[in-house]
């Protein structure tokens, strides 16, 4: 994954934090460099950049020697993306999942270097470590649950994915925070998931993140259509 792409996604998991999450609000300092750095994964670099991409879409503001603000407000959020800020049902949120999130497993299972397969397989195995060992607290498990399908999204080497992230993280957040059923389903289909793109079986990729999604739409109730 290039610098660039891992600082948007970067960009948009904190993102996420203050707009989906609102565990930031607007006047609140951001936590310090190296302790946000290492909660995400990434290097001091990396957030680095992703805090500029921040700055210039006026979510936050560095004030040089006291660190970085949140300055989200109605009107800074609607300058966003439509995507961004879009009020929309479960229903509707799976529903373009299940068209998006398939396809960019597929491509992911072709086009995934090397070290985006080590990242996806970490990730999975870090959810299943977490989860496992008892200690998987909700923030926790949000945060690489996000990480894990926006790194195969990422991997999809497809720019359109990136609008998508949004809506993908608002999924998520929901599938995380309210169903705690989920669990189980999830760390079967990642495994399989993962093993699909590692081999480079795209149609086998595509299959496993339909039914993982699938996975969601029985534990909500929501029917198939």
């Amino acid at each position: 994954m290039s610098v660039s792409s891992l600082s948007e996604q970067t960009a948009s998991r904190i993102m996420d934090m203050i707009l989906v999450e609102k565990r930031f609000q607007t006047g609140d300092k951001l936590p310090n460099e190296m302790e946000l750095a290492q909660e995400l994964g990434i290097s001091r670099v990396t957030l680095r950049e992703a805090v500029r991409i921040l700055c210039t879409r006026g979510l936050v503001e560095i004030q040089r020697g006291r660190g970085t603000f949140v300055t989200a407000n109605e009107s800074a959020a609607a300058d966003l993306s439509p995507l961004e800020n879009l009020a929309v049902s479960n229903r509707d949120m799976l529903e373009i999942r299940m068209m998006a999130e398939p396809t960019a497993a597929y491509y992911a299972a072709k086009r995934a270097t090397a070290e985006e397969k080590q990242q996806i397989r970490e990730l999975s195995d870090k959810i299943e470590q977490a989860i496992t060992a008892g200690r998987s607290s909700v923030q926790e498990r949000l945060r690489l649950e996000q990480d894990f399908h926006n790194a195969i999204a990422a991997a999809s080497h497809n720019q359109f994915m990136d609008q998508l992230l949004p809506i993908m993280n608002k999924s998520i957040y929901n599938d995380v925070v309210h169903v705690e059923e989920s669990v189980t389903y999830s760390l079967q289909d990642h495994r399989e998931i993962v093993h699909f793109i590692e081999t480079g079986n795209a149609e086998g990729a595509k299959a496993a993140m339909r039914m993982h999604i699938v996975h969601v739409y029985l534990i909500l109730n929501l029917p198939i259509e």
